[in-house]
């Protein structure tokens, strides 16, 4: 699948020694200049970041991430370094993180598997396991229970249908069955809204939403909201939005991450880093129509120094 809808692009004319060497004097000594490696690292993409590391060590014998690390603090250290992250072992990174120590951070899980393709979601198994040595499903598994468990278990499948044409009787069929189970039944059937929101092509779910709209008069939303509880209904609410558009998913997660007091930083650099390359362009332009700021405007207010700038960068622009 090719991504054209990326802030972050190839950088040209593109030299990695360069850039490995403007890096390291940038570090070295007394003091650190913040100001040339966040440029550097906001405006290469993730290929030419991986070339610009091979480089240092080439040149240095030094590893870039470990002197990153020990150069750089806070926010502005977590953003840079997760820009270093292969592109590849990114999202698997992330879900390692998510299921290790004490507690899990279902946020992440719901995040990932909610948004992404089901390709998507075969190579972040394949790469765990190369990369963990561990089985994600086990793992995920292990950690988490109940419907929330079935319905991640489900995702990790990556079987969803392709979207070949459209079956309106199968449509019709399917917005009953999701009708009976939650809003006509004395409780609600969870296991009905796992096999279908989590198997059905994507065209075919938003003729459902609009088929179940008719015959309830609710948004399949605000169903959920009512009928479900906990993790279960937050997974289940990310999985709809990303049926409707990924982008927009984003734009509400990426305002929510500065909404109201304290801003969310994980999931700020996760989005913003995860998605450079990908769609944040769209994310962008959902954001300007779905909030009365753009993402540029609410970056700028929200947080600060050499971290609001590099951010900036990876925004690429205003929406006015």
């Amino acid at each position: 699948l090719q991504y054209t809808r990326g802030t972050v692009t190839a950088f040209a004319p593109f030299d990695a020694r360069a850039d490995a060497e403007a890096l390291r004097k940038a570090m070295k000594g007394m003091g650190t200049d913040e100001e040339t490696v966040l440029t550097v690292l906001t405006t290469r993409n993730n290929a030419q970041r991986q070339e610009i590391a091979s480089a240092f060590k080439t040149l240095f014998g030094r590893d870039l991430v470990d002197d990153l690390k020990s150069e750089l603090t806070g926010k502005f250290e977590t953003l840079m370094v997760s820009l270093m992250r292969p592109a590849y072992i990114f999202d698997a990174h992330a879900l390692k993180h998510a299921i290790k120590g004490a507690g899990t951070n279902e946020k992440v899980l719901t995040e990932i598997l909610a948004s992404r393709t089901p390709a998507e979601v075969q190579n972040i198994k394949q790469v765990y396991l190369q990369e963990y040595e561990a089985n994600l499903e086990d793992k995920i598994t292990g950690e988490t229970s109940g419907h929330f468990q079935r319905l991640l278990v489900v995702l990790l499948q990556a079987n969803r249908d392709p979207d070949v044409g459209i079956d309106e009787a199968l449509v019709e069929q399917d917005a009953q069955v999701l009708f009976r189970a939650g809003e006509l039944k004395w409780g609600t059937d969870e296991e009905k809204f796992i096999t279908i929101l989590g198997t059905r092509s994507v065209s075919h779910l938003r003729r459902v939403f609009d088929k179940y709209m008719t015959i309830s008069g609710f948004q399949i939303e605000e169903t959920i909201d009512r009928e479900t509880s906990g993790d279960l209904e937050k997974l289940l609410l990310a999985v709809v939005k990303c049926i409707r558009s990924v982008p927009a998913y984003f734009a509400e997660t990426l305002y929510y991450s500065m909404k109201g007091a304290g801003t969310d930083d994980d999931t700020l650099i996760r989005v913003m880093v995860s998605r450079s390359e990908i769609d944040l362009l769209d994310i962008r332009r959902e954001f300007r129509k779905n909030f009365a700021k753009s993402l540029y405007q609410m970056i700028q207010k929200d947080t600060s120094g050499d971290y609001r700038k590099a951010l900036l960068l990876l925004c690429g622009g205003d929406d006015d």
